[in-house]
């Protein structure tokens, strides 16, 4: 089986930065969804969640997520985390990069998702960390948000929502 992507559409942060990137009036026309991201924040801590809102909501997620930062691993439930960004503290003009999948988007089911984030540093630390997801809610995705659990985005920080179509 074939996939086709198709970028639906991009955001980038201008100057002054943002507390949000979204996507809006997302089509039912794909199986899944896509969003690759590149962030930094504006706080001085070294890495920051990005935390997703469907539909306007933030209720009714669930996850576990696994990380390590190159000396230790773990393991924790961290709802409504899909991203990683890095901030003032990193290395200056290093983003965190994240890239979510959300299968069956606009099906009739709960909707599942799956997260593969990094940040680095270019010193000492160093994170990479799977998520997977699920928020118990039938409704299709129309809209997606995202947010730094703390602080801003920061200029150039980008977001792209792709639309997948699985073809035979």
């Amino acid at each position: 089986m074939a996939l086709t992507y198709q970028a639906i559409a991009t955001v980038t942060v201008g100057s002054g930065g943002a507390a949000s990137m979204a996507f809006s009036s997302i089509p039912a026309t794909y199986t899944d969804l896509l969003i690759k991201i590149s962030a930094r924040h504006t706080t001085s801590e070294t890495s920051n969640d990005i935390l997703a809102t469907f539909n306007g909501s933030t209720s009714s997620f669930t996850a576990r997520r696994l990380y390590g930062d190159g000396s230790s691993a773990a393991s924790d439930t961290n709802a409504r985390t899909i991203g990683l960004t890095v901030g003032a503290s990193a290395t200056a003009s290093t983003f965190g990069n994240s890239e979510v999948y959300i299968p069956n988007y606009a099906g009739s089911n709960n909707k599942s998702y799956s997260a593969d984030q990094l940040g680095e540093t270019n010193a000492t630390l160093a994170y990479a960390i799977l998520n997977a997801g699920l928020r118990s809610d039938t409704s299709a995705i129309t809209s997606i948000s995202l947010a730094p659990a703390s602080g801003n985005f920061v200029q150039y920080s980008t977001a792209t929502l792709y639309g997948i179509k699985n073809t035979v």
